[in-house]
């Protein structure tokens, strides 16, 4: 019998077991009036929150997560939230390599479990696509691979 995972709420509705969700933006606004509720949940539920963001929009990133009540150096120092910038995930190296940055996916998914951590929320900002990077044409393939590893876990990626 298998156990069903809780369910977690993003923009209003409910993601099921398919939790590989694709979210596109006009603004930051924007952006965060529907990632907050979604990151402030799993703060209440005790999961694990791992951010991947612009570099330039880092400190911008903490502080609004701080505006919206979580306590960020207390969450960072407990290893509940974990933030990259493009560079440390998407970019090492200088390129967009897909089977790294898969296998860097199934690692934080996977150590979310190990530190005892029920779900792992992953939220990415994957606008450095939208620039002229190297390997940047892979991220259609990636995408789709990306589909496969993540109905293994429960965990909710946006």
């Amino acid at each position: 019998m298998s156990i069903q995972p809780r369910p977690v709420r993003l923009a209003g509705s409910v993601i099921d077991r398919s939790r590989h969700v694709c979210a596109f933006f006009n603004s930051k606004d924007e952006e965060y009036r529907v990632l907050l509720p979604f990151i402030k949940e799993g703060f209440d539920e005790n999961d694990k929150a791992f951010h991947i963001v612009d570099p330039e929009h880092r400190r911008e990133h903490l502080q609004t997560l701080g505006e919206a009540g979580i306590d960020v150096e207390a969450a960072q120092a407990e290893r509940r939230l974990e933030v990259r910038v493009w560079e440390e995930a998407y970019l090492r190296e200088g390129r967009f390599d897909q089977n790294s940055m898969l296998a860097l996916i199934e690692e934080v998914l996977k150590g979310g479990k190990e530190q005892g951590f029920a779900l792992t929320r992953l939220v990415a900002n994957m606008e450095w696509a939208l620039e002229d990077r190297p390997g940047v044409e892979d991220v259609v393939e990636y995408e789709t691979r990306l589909n496969y590893v993540l109905p293994k876990y429960d965990d909710a990626v946006c």
